[in-house]
């Protein structure tokens, strides 16, 4: 049976949200606004659309903000190229990433052990605490190692990715961001890098990207503390895969609602086309007969309706006809 997850993402796609005109664009400035937004940018998207499309200065708004949100765009587009090569990811690839998103808005630190710089992408050379009274991040010289460590796993897991189900995919995405913002490598921007990893690993494997709201800052920090406290990936799992289907249906919604379905989808009766969708959706080994049991029609009308949907691209068959599956694209 799909998950709530791949049943929200099924829908998505079955109302082409994602084949919207400069859907990558408006997509891809708004995880850029809500990111920075959790380390304390007041810039919003229509601003940010406008500084990115335009190049126009925001007033009111300081030099800091902006090129914090300019900064992470470069970040992104670099990191979406990396995607879209299957770029093997190396701690000097990661240190690029970071220069780029630092490049602005990074300090010089001078230490006992040597000058770094976090605008330049170099590793701490120094002791973080997460926060007041928090506990420590592993000690400045175990980050090399740790990093490297981090980039061969994850290597390891990206080449087994076209076995995994999308609900695994995503689990190795959010288990990265968790990872890397665990090991801490840099003195500055450690957030922000890890969400854009989890992203750039989304991208790679076609999914919709994870977006963490600002108005949900507190219960992410929150669900990374308690992941770390009780050594529990699974904690950071379900809050990310919880955003996921907040986001999702806020978006689903929003989008009805746009061209004119003002009632919810729950309050109309499904068509028969879209009752089939849902019910492939639960589970696609079902047969055209069980289809055809579940919704009052003959097999020969399913029949009908499961070769429109395929030629519509829809769904698609994997497998033999005896023994195969449906599946919502």
């Amino acid at each position: 049976m799909k998950s709530n997850l791949q049943q929200l993402i099924a829908q998505y796609k079955q109302l082409g949200i994602d084949q919207q005109i400069d859907y990558d664009k408006f997509y891809l400035y708004s995880l850029i606004t809500h990111s920075t937004a959790i380390e304390g940018s007041t810039i919003t998207e229509v601003e940010n659309q406008i500084m990115f499309d335009h190049g126009v200065t925001i007033k009111g708004k300081s030099l800091e903000e902006q090129s914090m949100n300019l900064d992470l765009k470069i970040a992104y587009e670099k990191a979406i190229e990396f995607a879209r090569n299957h770029t093997p990811i190396t701690t000097e690839l990661l240190i690029n990433l970071s220069a780029l998103l630092m490049k602005n808005t990074g300090k010089e630190y001078k230490t006992a052990l040597g000058d770094f710089s976090s605008a330049r992408g170099e590793l701490r050379l120094l002791n973080v605490t997460a926060g007041v009274g928090g506990r420590s991040y592993m000690s400045y010289n175990k980050v090399p190692a740790k990093l490297e460590e981090f980039c061969r796993q994850l290597n390891a897991d990206r080449q087994k990715a076209s076995e995994m189900s999308i609900d695994e995919l995503y689990r190795l995405t959010f288990d990265a961001h968790y990872n890397l913002v665990t090991i801490h490598p840099w003195a500055d921007g450690n957030g922000r890098m890890a969400r854009l990893v989890m992203n750039m690993l989304q991208f790679e494997f076609r999914l919709i990207p994870a977006k963490i709201l600002k108005e949900d800052k507190e219960e992410y920090i929150k669900s990374l503390i308690e992941t770390r406290e009780d050594d529990d990936l699974s904690i950071f799992r379900a809050f990310m895969t919880s955003m996921m289907e907040k986001n999702l249906t806020s978006e689903i919604d929003t989008y009805i609602k746009s061209i004119g379905e003002v009632d919810s989808p729950a309050d109309k009766p499904m068509k028969t086309r879209d009752k089939i969708i849902a019910l492939i959706a639960e589970d696609g080994k079902q047969s055209a007969a069980s289809l055809a049991e579940k919704l009052g029609i003959t097999a020969k009308a399913v029949e009908k309706q499961l070769a429109k949907l395929k030629s519509d691209g829809v769904i698609e068959r994997k497998g033999p006809a005896k023994g195969g599956e449906w599946t919502v694209k």
